[in-house]
């Protein structure tokens, strides 16, 4: 299965009063490095013409230490199971070999529809594969 990793760096205004990066933060480093993921397969999250959509059906995220301002960290992102209409993808955020947060992050394969309907579709065949690092 594929996999990335993406090096950071905290920025001020992702931290709260206490100079700590917000919890939801960490939800947006996840799907910051699977976008990254997902270009470096060769393919887009949201193509324009696309048509296909990828909402997220479940998220979660274990915090185990904090980050501060101007922090390094590593975000590993890696496809974990494809199935025949949702992928998931395990993160974990790291500093060196201090683990701070793991989590998981489950989408769906939807055709949009013009009003806005979503509806759920098979993963087309080539994105799949790309995906499994096939």
């Amino acid at each position: 299965m594929r996999q990335y990793c993406l090096k950071r760096r905290v920025l001020f205004y992702e931290t709260d009063a206490a100079g700590i990066v917000h919890f939801s933060c960490f939800f947006r480093y996840m799907e910051e490095a699977e976008h990254a993921l997902w270009r470096a397969a060769g393919v887009c999250v949201h193509p324009p013409d696309g048509g296909i959509g990828w909402p997220r059906v479940k998220a979660t995220c274990e915090y185990h230490r904090a980050l501060r301002f101007e922090q390094e960290f590593d975000v590993t992102v890696r496809v974990t199971e494809v199935t025949r209409r949702t992928i998931t993808f395990a993160s974990a955020i790291r500093r060196g070999d201090e683990p701070i947060a793991t989590g998981q992050v489950v989408v769906a394969c939807v055709q949009q529809g013009p009003n806005g309907t979503m509806k759920s579709m098979d993963i087309p065949p080539d994105i799949a594969a790309r995906l499994r690092g096939e």
